[in-house]
């Protein structure tokens, strides 16, 4: 089934429904998302949105914040537009209506999170951030804008000039091909390649793997952050402890109720993530349990409804004050390689949200600069798309030369385990290099060929890809750095200042920019 139309958009979060709102008004626009419109890392996102609003606060803070946490491995002009004009957005949409927490005199009611210098996280419904900004944008949206739900994008579309032109799906409906001017990937992280983690079973990295297979850009993947609070019980991730209940007074303890983070570093329970993640990790390595103790919470059920109904799902008493909790997999700072507005290596195509790598986040992303990113940066894009217009008059298809069969892959939870394992929140060059053995090299996952394939077979492959892309970028960058940190490389080493791994077209270089028109070309390796 063909669909032709002016803009698809791949996902169903934050980024993309800010896009599509704008977008709608100018085009003709059409969503396709894997699973149900409410699946997405925005709507389950509890902490909330990161944003300059109150007097006390500053612009200048907040970059200074964000390039602290992320270890100063940033596109600081980047940075900056997220902020600067970030803050901007988010003012109107509080002109506007958008219902967050106030104080009783009307006040934004402005928390307090890792590695912030200043209150300024704007919060909805106590720990309900994500779902309530989601609904209002999709309470927003036009009935003219079709979604498409539980279609997995798995091929880009060329054309003749190298342009992506389009995108096949799989799903309820069989195969459908999306023709349109302008494709946008907004498929969010690869959280779900881990076997601990806060992400939907769907965050598979989909749209970083299509991307880098059609011939994009893709850098940092050596960079996924880890969340040291999920809640954990019977052995197993059963969902997120926002940083908010920390920013509220929570600490981390152990069983005996001593602080974790007294004495490893000045802002204690609320250090940038991958410090707090790194300290439960050493307690829980060495046997001992991990806790949030709330007991200093006045109100923690009216606070966090979210969270209390978490644990009263999965039978954890609050009354005693200890929420047993686990680092997991959270959010990927590396992706395929974008500007502000959106555009990728490959014309045509634009990836925003978390599916993107802008710079924006370093080596360790801030707390809840996540949605402002979304938010921020959705927005540009689509102003930018409609600026430029209805341009491709070029739809003929270049057929893919892809002729490899289906290699021999890991099973899922296989994969997932062994990510866990050997890619997780410390790493060692051994390690890394056992697990890439166990890997298809990507030359070959790069030409399968992907016709009769099923979901599931299309979903692992990918997974593959993304976990290929990201062993061999930590073992690349030989020392520690933010949410990247190498037991057997365990400093900041001066060489890497400002050094990106990006990987195109089955190669990899290392390169002093994010963005190749900087600087000459850089050395090449193929990728085997």
């Amino acid at each position: 089934m063909d669909v032709m139309t002016d803009v698809v958009i791949i996902g169903s979060g934050i980024a993309a429904l800010q896009a599509a709102l704008l977008l709608e008004k100018h085009f003709q626009v059409q969503i396709v998302t894997k699973s149900a419109v409410h699946v997405s890392s925005s709507y389950r996102a509890q902490g909330g949105v990161a944003a300059v609003t109150s007097e006390e606060d500053h612009v200048e803070y907040h970059v200074a914040d964000t390039l602290k946490a992320g270890e100063y491995h940033h596109e600081k002009g980047h940075v900056e537009a997220l902020i600067q004009d970030g803050a901007k957005i988010i003012n109107n949409y509080l002109k506007s209506g958008l219902p967050i927490d106030r104080h009783s005199n009307g006040k934004p009611a402005l928390g307090l999170e890792g590695a912030h210098s200043h209150h300024r996280i704007l919060h909805a419904g106590g720990d309900r951030t994500g779902q309530i900004f989601i609904d209002y944008l999709l309470h927003k949206l036009s009935p003219k804008t079709k979604i498409n739900c539980y279609e997995m994008a798995y091929e880009l579309l060329l054309n003749t000039d190298g342009d992506c032109v389009g995108v096949l799906t799989k799903g309820r409906h069989g195969i459908k091909r999306y023709f349109a001017h302008h494709i946008i990937l907004a498929t969010g992280g690869a959280g779900a390649l881990y076997s601990c983690t806060s992400n939907y079973p769907t965050n598979t990295g989909d749209g970083i793997a299509l991307a880098f297979r059609a011939g994009a850009a893709v850098s940092d993947m050596e960079f996924m952050q880890f969340h040291p609070s999920l809640l954990w019980c019977e052995n197993k991730a059963k969902g997120l402890v926002s940083e908010a209940v920390r920013g509220a007074g929570g600490i981390f303890v152990d069983a005996q109720r001593h602080s974790i983070m007294k004495g490893l570093h000045a802002q204690l329970d609320l250090a940038p993530r991958h410090i707090t993640a790194l300290a439960l990790y050493h307690k829980r390595a060495a046997g001992e349990e991990t806790f949030i103790d709330i007991a200093g919470i006045n109100n923690f059920r009216t606070r966090f409804p979210t969270i209390a109904q978490l644990c009263d799902d999965n039978q954890i008493d609050l009354q005693n004050g200890l929420i047993p909790v686990a680092p997991g997999s959270h959010f990927l700072m590396g992706g395929i390689i974008a500007d502000d507005k959106g555009r990728t290596t490959l014309a045509n195509l634009y990836a925003v949200g978390e599916v993107a790598c802008t710079g924006v986040h370093g080596a360790n992303r801030l707390a809840s600069n996540s949605l402002l990113e979304g938010i921020t940066f959705g927005q540009k894009m689509a102003q930018f798309i409609i600026q430029k217009g209805y341009h491709q008059k070029n739809f003929i298809l270049h057929h893919s030369k892809c002729s490899n069969t289906l290699p021999s892959l890991l099973s899922k939870e296989q994969l997932q385990q062994q990510m866990m394992q050997f890619l997780g929140i410390v790493r060692n060059n051994e390690d890394m290099q056992h697990f890439a053995q166990q890997l298809p090299s990507l030359q070959l996952l790069l030409h399968v060929h992907l016709q009769g394939l099923e979901q599931a077979e299309l979903e692992l492959l990918m997974m593959h890809i993304v976990a290929t892309l990201m062993v061999h970028a930590a073992i690349t960058r030989t020392e520690t750095r933010g949410a990247h940190i190498r037991t057997d490389q365990p400093k900041i080493e001066a060489q890497w200042a400002n050094r990106w791994i990006i990987f195109s077209q089955g190669q990899m270089k290392v390169r002093n920019s994010l963005y190749e028109y900087h600087q000459a070309r850089g050395n090449a390796q193929a990728i085997f």
